[in-house]
């Protein structure tokens, strides 16, 4: 539990074990009600609503070395993907590399220390995966949560890993009814209420004063921007451009998109 120039180290026990909840609430909504045509995203459901899992998994969310607030680290990918089959037997981190990810920002696992004191660490993280299901894909737009740890006792107090309830949070890819005869892969996008692990005391966090933090809008924008090029760019409204052109002498250079550019969900 060192600390050096602001830096602190991050450990977990391994002999204990944590035991983490479940959930996939049944699908709302797609574009093209693929929730009810395709039987595999219609039936799609968590594989084990609870689990004792070794506290072993958690240190793939730590840092190897002593970190300050606001630097974000790759997570190790073991740890994860045995949470994420929990949820569903069949995930994958190596995002499928496609006209949507040709560049492959969509890749990766990555954590952040938002907030510490001498007792307790809360480390902010954002993953993006795939579950394979019985003829075609499901994408979620991305697993975002918290790890807060007990740094005298070294034990996990809180866990979730979630996605987030945006209007639309995944996209899915399907190759179709089994009784078409040309295989053609086509997409959907939609609204799942609830896909989520959780362990620990939920309530934990308003109790709890930092010495030192950093928002959590804050630590979003700093792990959004180990994944998405797009988001190292100033955006501004076409009102605002309009103001700010003559003003600054400089072109507008206007974009129009029919889906979001900082997640998977489309």
């Amino acid at each position: 539990m060192e600390t050096l120039e602001n830096k602190i180290t991050l450990n977990l026990g391994s002999d204990a074990e944590v035991n983490v909840k479940g959930f996939i609430a049944p699908i709302e909504y797609t574009q093209y009600d693929f929730h009810v045509k395709w039987d595999a995203l219609a039936n799609l459901r968590v594989a084990e609503p609870e689990k004792q899992h070794p506290a072993s998994i958690f240190c793939d969310f730590l840092p190897k070395e002593a970190v300050s607030i606001g630097t974000p680290w790759e997570i190790k990918h073991v740890g994860v993907l045995r949470l994420l089959e929990q949820l569903h037997p069949s995930p994958s981190l190596n995002m499928r590399v496609d006209a949507r990810s040709s560049m492959k920002e969509s890749q990766g696992l990555w954590a952040c220390l938002r907030a510490y004191n001498d007792e307790y660490a809360d480390i902010v993280f954002r993953i993006h995966t795939e579950f394979a299901l019985k003829g075609g894909w499901f994408t979620p737009s991305q697993f975002t949560g918290h790890l807060i740890i007990d740094r005298i006792r070294e034990s996990v107090v809180f866990f979730q890993m979630y996605v987030p309830k945006t209007t639309l949070n995944f996209d899915v890819n399907w190759k179709g009814p089994e009784a078409s005869k040309v295989e053609t892969w086509i997409t959907d996008i939609g609204f799942c209420p609830q896909m989520e692990l959780r362990a620990g005391i939920e309530d934990v966090m308003p109790d709890i004063e930092f010495a030192e933090s950093i928002t959590q809008k804050e630590v979003e924008h700093k792990l959004i921007l180990c994944f998405y090029k797009s988001q190292r760019i100033n955006w501004v409204s076409l009102e605002e451009a309009l103001e700010m052109a003559p003003a600054q002498q400089k072109p507008i250079h206007a974009l129009s998109i029919d889906g979001p550019l900082a997640d998977e969900s489309c």
